[in-house]
């Protein structure tokens, strides 16, 4: 008999961009569509943030009604996912080798405490390195910046990895409120950054590492989660 497969997802705490520039958070999308991907692959998924409690959402993932992702719609109808997103457990306090998986949803939230966490940090190392999964999706690799490998070099180096483009942070407007372009910081961390067309649907997996561009990855980012989780029980 197999056991359900274990993932984490691990979202923002940053409700705002400082100095001015606006509130910010979660993208929703990027949390909703991975979740219920998860869930309805038959995964256990515990919710949490960086702080814990409750996760703000970015109000400009909230769409007019009938321009929603169905993910967004079902969220909507789901009282007890709307509690755990009001509730959700400070990641530091769980044990990363209780998951199979940890799941990094973006926001532009995730630019401003994702690459601070050194708890966060070590957890991807410690996830990666015992041949588990991180996966992370538009802004979510944010994340992995600050993470070093076992012999001190940034984890990403000489990874195949994605995520929000240079191009889609200046066609959204936020090039000058975000602390630094995404793309940029890992390329200069010496990733095997790749991308497809903005705002199209692209993701990425090198063994246990699996990125995505932007919100509209997030489907397939989950789907290649659940790929090499099975591969990885098949083992």
């Amino acid at each position: 008999m197999t056991h359900p497969k274990k993932i984490l997802i691990i979202a923002t705490s940053a409700h705002d961009m400082g100095e001015g520039k606006g509130e910010t958070g979660l993208w929703l999308e990027e949390l909703t569509t991975p979740y219920y991907a998860f869930i309805d692959a038959g995964a256990d998924v515990t919710l949490a943030s960086i702080k814990g409690g409750e996760i703000p959402i970015d109000a400009r993932s909230l769409n007019e009604e009938g321009e929603k992702p169905e993910s967004v719609q079902r969220y909507e109808d789901d009282a007890a996912f709307q509690e755990a997103v009001r509730t959700s457990h400070c990641f530091s306090r769980l044990p990363a080798s209780g998951y199979d998986a940890i799941f990094l949803p973006g926001g532009h939230g995730t630019m401003f405490d994702y690459p601070n966490s050194h708890a966060l940090a070590e957890m991807v190392t410690e996830t990666i390195e015992s041949g588990r999964i991180v996966a992370a999706v538009c802004h979510g690799p944010a994340g992995l910046v600050s993470a070093l490998s076992s012999d001190g070099t940034p984890l990403v180096k000489g990874r195949k990895v994605t995520g929000f483009t240079d191009g889609e942070e200046r066609a959204v407007g936020l090039d000058e409120a975000v602390p630094f372009l995404l793309e940029t910081r890992l390329k200069d961390l010496g990733a095997d950054y790749s991308k497809g067309e903005d705002f199209s649907v692209y993701a990425v997996r090198d063994g246990g590492l699996i990125t995505g561009q932007n919100p509209m990855s997030a489907g397939k980012t989950a789907e290649l989660v659940m790929e090499a989780l099975t591969e990885r029980q098949a083992a």
